[in-house]
């Protein structure tokens, strides 16, 4: 099949951005394996799902079946090879090289066919498909990294059916993980009136990372045109210090903090000061042959 034609980017930050996933292709650090830094796919698939069960939620693959769903930003490809599991008609892109080859290559380690699926590198603030191809969008903790993310979110709009679905998550603000980074970087620094988002935009993950409150988000998607909005914070693994730390938290100061953390305390506060944003929204009109949900 031949691979959609769209605008390259070529502005200097989604450079940053894709160099950065480039090398750290997302969530292949759940299944890094050996100095080598091999993937154990079905490690990298396990430690996501129980790190983030609410994505299975989220996503609804089985309700994907015989429908036409586009992933925005496949990474490491867990979350796409469910996608086409459960019957759909899989779409996937990622900005980065590296995304879309680990995605294939582990496809091909579990036998499935290239012709069950359709995967490109593109740019989720440019997507080369025509206006209506899609029943369902999804894209899972991506969007907030691209420069321009309300043009990627009226991208999506313009690509989904009458009636077709959004579901996804971005990153919010107040969040415990933001808390964190601006103690870190912000405070310990004699900056305490530099802001959360501030901090998550310099040191979360890749350059220029934005968070929302559920208020923005929802001015965004309702000024883009979705309706019947769902949106939620959800405690992350992120905020409770599940994870290990990646290379620049290795420190025996970071190892103390790991192993004293109060999870209980942040457990207690509650999903308002989640880092994850959880969003279902839906392109007005009725989708074609499939009754509403």
């Amino acid at each position: 099949m031949t691979e959609p034609a769209g605008p390259p980017p070529n502005d200097e930050l989604k450079d940053r951005v894709r160099d950065h996933w480039n090398r750290h292709v997302c969530g292949s650090g759940y299944g890094r394996t050996g100095p080598a830094g091999d993937v154990d796919f079905r490690l990298m698939s396990d430690t996501r799902y129980r790190l983030e069960p609410y994505i299975l939620e989220v996503a609804d693959f089985q309700s994907g079946r015989g429908r036409r769903v586009l992933e925005i930003g496949v990474g490491g490809g867990t979350d796409f090879e469910n996608w086409i599991r459960f019957g759909a008609e899989a779409t996937g892109i990622d900005l980065t090289e590296a995304g879309v080859e680990m995605t294939r290559r582990r496809l091909r380690q579990k036998g499935i066919h290239e012709q069950a699926y359709r995967l490109f590198v593109g740019d989720a603030e440019n997507l080369a498909f025509p206006d209506g191809s899609f029943d369902i969008v999804y894209s899972y903790g991506v969007l907030h990294h691209t420069p321009n993310t309300e043009q990627a979110f009226r991208e999506v709009f313009r690509v989904l059916a009458p009636g077709g679905e959004f579901r996804g998550m971005v990153y919010h603000v107040p969040s415990v993980v933001g808390f964190m980074l601006w103690v870190r970087y912000c405070l310990l620094r004699g900056q305490p009136g530099r802001t959360a988002k501030q901090a998550i935009f310099e040191h979360l993950e890749s350059p220029g990372t934005k968070a929302y409150t559920v208020d923005e988000m929802r001015d965004l998607l309702q000024r883009t045109g979705f309706v019947d909005l769902d949106i939620r914070p959800k405690l992350s693994f992120g905020d409770l210090l599940l994870n290990r730390p990646s290379a620049k938290y290795r420190s025996w100061v970071y190892t103390v903090i790991w192993r004293l953390y109060p999870r209980w305390l942040v457990r207690l506060l509650g999903d308002r000061y989640g880092n994850a944003l959880l969003i279902k929204a839906r392109k007005g009109g009725v989708l074609s042959g499939v009754s509403p949900r």
